[in-house]
């Protein structure tokens, strides 16, 4: 693993993710027990730091993922993609 995946992203790519990852949360979870409640709290007031942009994207199973891949930019996803890549993940289990 390089750094890249570590390297914050633009804060409009951040944004975007942020955005569309509690979107993905409330469209297509349910909010028993205040499960979503708590994943769209942890996401809400995060900053873009670190790996904090690949957290977002990690805290779904690669069915969501492919949700959350459709609803990007073409740059937001290619920047995923590519930390993706640079984390190690084979290129076939990458929805991005």
């Amino acid at each position: 693993m390089t750094k890249l995946y570590y390297t914050p992203p633009t804060d409009e790519q951040f944004n975007e993710l942020k955005e569309k990852t509690i979107e993905v949360w409330k469209e297509n979870h349910d909010n028993a027990y205040g499960y979503v409640t708590g994943k769209v709290n942890k996401i809400k007031d995060i900053k873009n730091i670190q790996d904090n942009f690949m957290y977002m994207v990690a805290m779904f199973d690669i069915n969501n993922q492919a949700l959350l891949s459709v609803k990007l930019s073409p740059e937001t996803r290619k920047a995923v993609r590519e930390r993706m890549i640079d984390g190690g993940n084979p290129q076939e289990y990458i929805p991005f």
